[in-house]
């Protein structure tokens, strides 16, 4: 089954739960890689990572033959770029096409956006998210603002269109 993807607005109450959900699931995965840290380090860290709802181009849910929304991402443009964005595919929605399917949604609407390239910013602890993206054609680039100096060990990449 193929997931239908629906474009919905950075605040319907579907995306909203999908992207608690991956705050706490990151939480899970890197919180022991920063506990201790001095809070003026997290505070720049999540400003970083803060997305603000004025830069999201599009929000895009995909969603089950019952409407059960099965993933979640979204496209922002960071200054002249176009970045993807909170990505998650919860576990209802996983080995079904779902995160590939969110993937060619962002980078079909920035391509029809005239966007050049499409750019991504993850981590080790989230080894699925690289094999999907090295699969959806997206090769690694250097660490890029605003995460250089909060987090320097991010993973980076971009798909040329």
């Amino acid at each position: 089954m193929t997931p239908r993807i629906e474009e919905v607005s950075v605040a319907d109450p579907r995306a909203l739960a999908l992207r608690a959900l991956l705050d706490a699931e990151l939480h899970a995965r890197y919180g022991p890689l920063v506990a201790g840290e001095p809070a003026e380090v997290t505070a720049a860290r999540e400003a970083a990572l803060t997305v603000h709802p004025g830069e999201v181009v599009a929000t895009f849910l995909a969603l089950g033959e019952d409407d059960e929304a099965l993933g979640h991402v979204m496209l922002r443009r960071l200054g002249e770029e176009w970045e993807l964005k909170r990505l998650i595919v919860p576990p209802a929605g996983r080995r079904r096409g779902v995160g590939r399917a969110l993937t060619d949604a962002v980078v079909q609407r920035a391509r029809s956006g005239g966007a050049r390239r499409v750019i991504l910013q993850t981590g080790e602890p989230q080894p699925e998210s690289v094999r999907l993206y090295a699969a959806a054609g997206f090769t690694p680039i250097p660490v890029y603002e605003p995460y250089v100096a909060t987090m320097p060990e991010s993973l980076c990449f971009e798909r040329v269109l």
